[in-house]
């Protein structure tokens, strides 16, 4: 009798050790379910137009993209993605075009500019693109000012680039003969004979374009000016990429501002603008070259703004395009609104 007495408690206690483990799977699995049904409903709201005031909405239709492209940066692909979208994205592009390719504007001419970006209303959202420096619209004293975008390269690669670009054209515009035209000279053989057109103040243009319209922005080699440029990057501009991460650039800028590059990775990955202005008859300079190039102070002052540009980019890209420690992008969203709306 009480051997059946135990034996009844024991499958008591089994059966009590199955249902709460019943419970703790059905518990797991409802938090979980809770937490998928959480993070769908966060991002609905993310992307319901209705989630933002209306008063956001307006102001993407104010939208002012500055894209003061440096040469030889791969500018010409990326400006060629944004016109195959203006149009259905329903924004404009604009061309600055200054005499004589002058990459610095006249005081006059700074202040005109600024003003009629800022209010020149029919043609917002908008996209300006041209080779010019950085100009501070808050010195200018515009009520409004433009988002700045832009690009940089590896210093030695946009020169080698550049340098093979005046002798022997692209691939965009095959026929049109450059003003080094016929010249067979090599880099390699330039930087050599010491000629001008590889000297290593040739590089200096990142620097300065990232600087601005200062004197001292344009005096090769001047450290105020690195730090003025590392400051304007930081503290001016939304987003800076790399040439040789332009597909990156392109999926971060389409994250952060749809309303201008909604669908731009897709048309990159599938058009021919990723590879629309190559340099032809390239030739890659020899280590000695390199070596010789990498000693002077301008090549470090630009390869220091690019090393600084590139962390930069590399911090804001995991951020935006890859998944958080929690395995889900990041999001936010606004509750406890009082008084309700």
């Amino acid at each position: 009798m009480l051997n059946l007495h135990k034996i009844w408690l024991l499958s008591c206690l089994c059966v009590i050790v199955m249902i709460i483990l019943y419970f703790q799977t059905e518990i797991a699995r409802l938090e979980q379910n809770y937490r998928k049904l959480e993070y769908k409903l966060t991002q609905s709201q993310s992307n319901s137009r209705q989630f933002f005031p209306k008063t956001l909405e307006k102001d993407s239709d104010d939208l002012v993209v500055i894209y003061n492209r440096v040469p030889k940066t791969g500018s010409t692909s990326f400006v060629g993605v944004a016109y195959d979208l203006c149009k259905k994205n329903h924004f404009k592009v604009l061309h600055i075009n200054i005499t004589a390719n002058m990459h610095v504007m006249s005081l006059s001419n700074q202040y005109k500019f600024a003003q009629n970006v800022t209010m020149w209303q029919e043609v917002k959202p908008a996209l300006y693109h041209g080779h010019m420096a950085f100009l501070n619209f808050e010195r200018l004293g515009t009520s409004t000012k433009p988002v700045f975008i832009n690009l940089i390269r590896k210093p030695l690669d946009r020169l080698v680039s550049y340098y093979y670009f005046l002798r022997n054209g692209d691939n965009f515009r095959p026929h049109l003969v450059r003003k080094k035209h016929g010249d067979k000279m090599t880099f390699d053989e330039c930087v050599e004979k010491n000629q001008a057109d590889c000297d290593p103040n040739t590089m200096w243009l990142q620097v300065p374009f990232f600087c601005g319209h200062s004197a001292q922005c344009w005096k090769p080699g001047s450290q105020w000016a690195l730090e003025q440029a590392k400051h304007n990057l930081v503290n001016h501009y939304l987003l800076v990429g790399v040439t040789e991460e332009m597909l990156d650039f392109i999926s971060v800028l389409e994250a952060v501002l749809p309303r201008i590059f909604k669908g731009a990775t897709e048309h990159y990955l599938n058009s021919n603008k990723s590879h629309l202005r190559q340099t032809s008859s390239k030739i890659d300079p020899t280590q000695r070259t390199i070596d010789k190039i990498q000693k002077s102070i301008v090549w470090k002052m630009e390869n220091e703004l690019y090393e600084f540009a590139l962390e930069n980019f590399k911090f804001f890209q995991r951020k935006v395009l890859m998944k958080e420690n929690l395995g889900v992008p990041q999001t936010y969203f606004y509750e406890k609104i009082r008084p309700k709306l």
